[in-house]
């Protein structure tokens, strides 16, 4: 900008001391400086505007910064998360308790899911981003289903058991703590990925038990504008009980579109003695056939751990949480051990331009030092973003193939 007004400075001099000049010199001088000038100011602008923070993207480093981003919350105590509008129930599931104190004393804290009703936790007009989901069901988290719709999609991106989503699938409590996803005592699941809309957001919890729950959740998001290239988020469950033999168990398939995958969270139930960790996991990118771009070296190499999760000292397996990878959940048993991991790819996204396949082995040793396929009980989320629209998923499996017996 100084460079610019020196310019224009410059160019105004023969106007205002050079008598010589001509007419004609004099007008198209005057019209460069106007010129300069609007482009000084469309500059300015367009500078100003590159500054403007739309409050998506935060950090540690980036905190000071101010945003006209709108932070809105959506809980049992403001379902619409207007402004203005929390705290005022009369009725709800503490009401009993707050009957002395009234309004604005926890009254509407929680909401009860009848069987197999599915009850809308959030529904967001206009353009924005989820920033953080907290929630804390009763019952069996494998029949809590919990399901995201972005700009008005009839099928779900997201379709998931709520256990498996915060990567607590095997109906224990198990403290996880990573960037992605944390869980906190006594059942607090918290998940920090960006899920970006343009239209609308909606998120329900469908209740497939035979009995009621209680679901407790904050919903926390913003408002604001969307940059072009931001995908949106997918999250997908599958599940194989026993593994067919000789068979690389499919995480996730039939993707079309462009877009990265940043996440893997696994149980593993083991239905065969010994180590099961031998398989490789594979990517199949942009048209590959038969043989992967991407392929590991190993299940415990994938997962980010070494030689069977072992303590270094010995005695079993080593549990373990970091904030990209860990396998917080060991259940040691006689005839099926079961373990629970996560692998998030935040730093080291896998890109794709056209399609994904993502699988893992099932693989163990035999005698001889050969390997061994193994037939396990395999259950997957699949975490990751596209450009919509996406492929329908897989049929969830129905209760009595979710259940782990």
């Amino acid at each position: 900008m100084k460079e610019l007004a020196k310019l224009v400075r410059r160019l105004g001099r023969p106007i205002a001391t050079t008598r010589l000049s001509s007419p004609k010199t004099k007008r198209r001088n005057v019209w460069l400086i106007c010129g300069l000038l609007l482009m000084a100011f469309l500059a300015s602008g367009c500078y100003e505007q590159k500054l403007e923070f739309n409050g998506l993207e935060t950090s540690m480093g980036n905190l000071p910064r101010l945003s006209y981003a709108k932070t809105r919350s959506i809980s049992p105590e403001n379902f619409t998360g207007a402004k203005g509008k929390g705290g005022m129930a009369t009725e709800g599931t503490g009401a009993k308790a707050a009957r002395e104190l009234g309004q604005g004393w926890k009254v509407s804290p929680s909401v009860r899911i009848k069987a197999g009703q599915t009850f809308v936790m959030a529904d967001i007009q206009g353009g924005g981003a989820i920033q953080h989901i907290w929630m804390t069901p009763t019952g069996n988290n494998r029949f809590n289903i919990l399901r995201i719709y972005w700009d008005g999609e009839k099928e779900p991106s997201v379709e998931c058991p709520a256990g498996d989503f915060f990567a607590c699938g095997m109906g224990q409590y198990v403290r996880v703590t990573s960037l992605a996803v944390c869980v906190n005592p006594k059942s607090g699941f918290n998940c920090y990925w960006t899920m970006p809309f343009r239209k609308r957001c909606k998120i329900t919890m469908t209740n497939i038990d035979e009995k009621p729950m209680t679901l407790y959740y904050q919903i926390d998001y913003t408002l604001t504008a969307v940059p072009e290239d931001a995908a949106y988020f997918h999250a997908q469950f599958r599940r194989t009980n026993p593994l067919p033999d000789k068979t690389d168990y499919v995480i996730l398939d039939g993707v079309k579109g462009r877009g990265h995958y940043v996440g893997t969270y696994m149980t593993w139930g083991s239905n065969s003695p010994g180590w099961w960790g031998e398989g490789e996991i594979k990517f199949f990118m942009d048209g590959d056939k038969k043989f992967p771009t991407i392929c590991g070296t190993g299940t415990e190499d994938y997962f980010c751990g070494s030689y069977g999760f072992t303590k270094p000292q010995g005695g079993g397996y080593q549990e373990f949480n970091t904030p990209y990878a860990g396998m917080p959940q060991v259940i040691e048993s006689e005839t099926q051990p079961r373990f629970g991991l996560y692998r998030w790819h935040i730093t080291d996204p896998i890109r794709f331009e056209k399609d994904l396949k993502v699988t893992m082995q099932a693989l163990g040793w035999q005698s001889g030092g050969r390997y061994l396929p193994l037939q396990d009980d395999l259950s997957s989320v699949a975490f990751w973003y596209q450009t919509e629209p996406h492929a329908g998923f897989p049929k969830l499996p129905d209760k009595d193939s979710l259940k782990i017996k």
